[in-house]
């Protein structure tokens, strides 16, 4: 988001320096009072709380020492993917310390020093299948000239890859599958699905309208073609990847919108949806027996489907119907309380088929740990947001999660936002009488003074942390050359839950990504793989990996019938989970500084939602909400000529009848985003 969109703020000038934005002040607004609220890191919940204050006339500064939107809620091109993995090698090795901020603490203040590294990424491995054809003059397509934010993808894997990679026996095709240059945004979800499938039919038929004229010319050049042909199709380069790096959105956090959630309920309510468009999920799949397969979700698809008997059917439907309904009828359930939903599930004369079905693919709660209570109130809520958008309960953002806090930071800024990305905080500046937080210093020994500080936890101390137990979120992230489930179609989204296998681990969520959703280039999947951590990334997700996909190498690329799916590229972290961090565990944290916590494991972002609407209403208690935005037509700029401006819209009103016909157009084009 440009900075200029915030010009509102005329007394705030800004001055471009080597690393970043530094912020230059009057003397009237280095007043108390001049911010009402100061926000570190641009992370989902933090940018939906300096919308919700922007939005109701507060005056927010945001600033990040990073040099992206999102924080660990953010989306990367490949390339940009590459980058961050270099510049976390290189937080992690050097730690600059800068004592300049001691100058600006007084007598009657104490300073509470921010951490400058960033700890929440952990266990970092990276491995390359593909082919590694690469040479030093490839570089992404449509890619922007190099500066200090983006570091060329050809040097910036070298640090983060293992020695052992495979290196190719020789250099094969660097022909790549090609999306359109020019996306045109689409407001239906639907219809941008049929786009990209009628090109890819499109595609085929100039394919097979090539090969008569070649066999008019020669009988053999056809036979030469049928042979090399299908191999291209396969290969898929190291090089290819570099290429169409723009093609690729990966995001760090994966998560999906329930369509009745709390987040979608916000984008409408907020009128944010105009920002960002979504792709229903196509297809729920479950994994038994070592097999993949689709799961009936709604009515129709019950009684479509052919993997369950009739019995079956009305079985699911009737338990079905029940959970619908669980809590007008407790003593269905009132004494299984105390136990698992598993078991819980055994007594409802559903099949080990249908029992395994509700678990792991339509209420996804864990085995063990999981109560009746949990399991049907899960259920229902999967239930619930059926056939809002389509045939499954959830959306995902075209270009990946990282748009949604880029969304809001956009509203913010609308109203007046304040953004500074590459501008880090070094301490902040409390009053020892009130034991309030008064200022921040930045990192030009600034003092900025505000009435409400809103960070992330990543971004405090040890010391402010000592007593915080954090957990891990296990995350993968594969590049692969096909879907886990085959069909007619490859432009699917699937979501897909691998139940644990042995005491102790928890189970893995597996969402697969289409090129249709803008996350990466045609002809490959984009797959993120979830859970909590028991041990590194690797260990916990790595056998999930070899039960669904297989490696890439030179001899299976020759093989057309392989049934597993191949990696052509992997990349392991953990990543902290905050979630459930109470405020009582940081040292001596001032009142007006509000902790917001990363992402969590969870599928939604009901979570973040509520910790933003919490925090909101600790700093302004009798404000909305991010309410929606006025329409053009009622607001009213300040002016001496009101009276005049009253008589002309009163002459224009009566003199043009189509002017009501206008608003209610203007409204039209919201209505498909909800």
């Amino acid at each position: 988001m440009p900075i200029a969109e915030t010009k509102q703020f005329t007394k705030f000038q800004q001055q471009t320096c080597s690393n970043g934005y530094s912020l230059q002040y009057t003397e009237e607004e280095k007043q108390p009072g001049s911010l009402t609220c100061q926000s570190h890191t641009a992370g989902l919940p933090e940018s939906i709380i300096a919308a919700a204050c922007s939005r109701s006339g507060q005056r927010v500064l945001h600033v990040d020492s990073r040099s992206y939107y999102g924080g660990n809620w953010a989306s990367f091109s490949f390339s940009g993917l590459l980058s961050w993995l270099k510049e976390y090698q290189e937080n992690s090795d050097v730690v600059t310390e800068n004592s300049s901020w001691q100058e600006q603490i007084l007598e009657n203040e104490e300073a509470i020093l921010l951490s400058s590294k960033d700890k929440t990424i952990q266990h970092v491995e990276v491995f390359c299948y593909a082919s590694q054809d690469l040479h030093k003059d490839v570089e992404e397509a449509g890619a922007l000239q190099k500066n200090h934010a983006s570091v060329t993808a050809v040097h910036s894997i070298e640090p983060a890859e293992p020695a052992c990679l495979p290196t190719a026996d020789e250099s094969l095709s660097t022909q790549s599958c090609e999306t359109p240059a020019d996306h045109t945004q689409n407001s239906d979800p639907e219809s941008s699905l049929e786009v990209n499938d009628a090109e890819a039919a499109g595609e085929k038929e100039n394919h097979s309208d090539d090969k008569p004229s070649e066999e008019e010319t020669s009988e053999n050049v056809p036979k030469v073609q049928d042979n090399t042909e299908p191999p291209k199709k396969n290969r898929i380069t190291y090089s290819q990847i570099i290429k169409e790096g723009r093609r690729f959105n990966v995001d760090l956090v994966s998560k999906l919108l329930y369509s009745r959630g709390l987040l979608i309920d916000l984008l409408i309510k907020s009128n944010v949806s105009r920002y960002a468009e979504f792709k229903n999920v196509t297809r729920i799949l479950a994994f038994r027996e070592g097999i993949v397969e689709q799961v009936p979700c709604s009515r129709a698809d019950v009684f479509n489907s052919k993997r369950l008997t009739m019995v079956e059917k009305r079985m699911l439907m009737k338990f079905l119907t029940f959970c619908m309904e669980y809590e007008e009828h407790p003593d269905e359930y009132k004494a299984y309380e105390e136990t698992t939903f598993s078991e819980y599930l055994k007594t409802q004369k559903l099949t080990p088929n249908l029992q395994y079905f509700v678990l792991h693919s339509i209420a996804m709660t864990p085995e063990t740990t999981s109560s009746t209570v949990d399991g049907l109130k899960a259920t229902k809520t999967f239930l619930r947001c059926l056939g809002r958008y389509g045939n499954t309960p959830f959306l995902f953002p075209l270009y990946g999660q990282g748009e949604l806090p880029q969304c809001f930071c956009r509203m913010c800024a609308v109203f007046g936002g304040i953004y500074c990305l590459r501008h880090s905080v070094q301490c902040l500046v409390v009053d020892k009488e009130s034991r309030k937080c008064k200022a921040m210093i930045d990192q030009f020994g600034q003092r900025i003074i505000s009435k409400h500080f809103v960070i992330e936890d990543s971004y405090l101390s040890e010391n402010t942390c000592s007593r915080v137990q954090y957990r891990q979120i296990s995350r993968a992230v594969l590049i692969t050359d096909g879907s886990v489930l085959k069909t007619d179609s490859d432009q699917q989204i699937s979501i897909l839950t691998v139940p644990a296998e042995e005491p102790g681990n928890f189970a893995v969520r597996v969402i697969e990504l289409c090129s249709s959703t803008m996350t990466c280039m045609k002809g490959t999947y984009l797959v993120h793989l979830t859970c909590m951590s028991s041990k590194t990334a690797r260990e916990d997700l790595e056998q999930v990996v070899q039960k669904l996909f297989t490696p890439y190498t030179e001899m299976e690329a020759e093989n057309e019938h392989v049934e597993k799916p191949r990696i052509l590229w992997a990349l392991y972290f953990n990543m902290r989970d905050s979630s459930d961090i109470s405020r009582d565990c940081y040292n001596d944290l001032p009142s007006n500084v509000y902790v917001c916590s990363g992402p969590d494991s969870g599928l939604g972002n009901d979570n973040a939602v509520k910790q933003a609407e919490t925090l909101f209403q600790q700093i302004c208690p009798n404000e909305d909400f991010c309410p929606a935005p006025p329409n053009p037509e009622d607001i009213v700029l300040d002016g001496d000529s009101s009276q005049q401006e009253a008589s002309e819209s009163s002459v224009v009103a009566e003199a043009n009848s189509e002017t009501p016909k206008e608003s209610t157009d203007l409204g039209n084009p919201e209505e498909p985003s909800e």
